[in-house]
Order: structure tokens, then sequence, then C-alpha cells
């Protein structure tokens, strides 16, 4: 089974809260097929934005969004 994963960040409004100052210039790093590469993607951009205490990146854990024993809802079927 693929696991795939979200990397993504930006800035946000205040460094004790998970809220974005603008939604529309999140940086996203990219979509990968298991967590250590999803980690070492997330580390590398934490890293690089280190100085700045408003930017956070995160691992979205997109295998998790869907199950697939579930049965598709009707918009799910048209596609």
């Amino acid at each position: 089974m693929q696991r795939l994963h979200l990397v993504f960040g930006g800035e946000l409004v205040d460094p004790t809260k998970t809220v974005f100052k603008d939604v529309n210039d999140l940086h996203v790093v990219g979509i990968f097929p298991n967590y250590q590469e999803a980690y070492n993607a997330w580390k590398a951009e934490a890293q690089r934005t280190v100085d700045n205490a408003h930017m956070r990146y995160f691992i979205a854990h997109l295998h998790r969004l869907r199950q697939e024993a579930e049965e598709a809802s009707s918009t799910e079927e048209l596609g």
C-alpha cells in the first residue's frame, strides 16, 4: 500500500498557534511516497527557515484522509 505524505508550510500569524498569515502564500514542498522522504523534505525546509520564528512546515498524512474500505460518496463516483 502506498502511503502518500504532503509537506507544506508558511508564515504563521502567531508562532504559538497554527493559523497561517496568508493561505494563498503557502509553500507546497511536494507529495512524497513515504514518511521518510517527507520527513527529509520537511527537515530541509525547517532548517532553511530556522531564523524566522513565524515560519512552520508540516507533514500531512494524505493516506489517512481516505479509507479505502469505506464506500465512495456519490461525488467520488462521478469522477
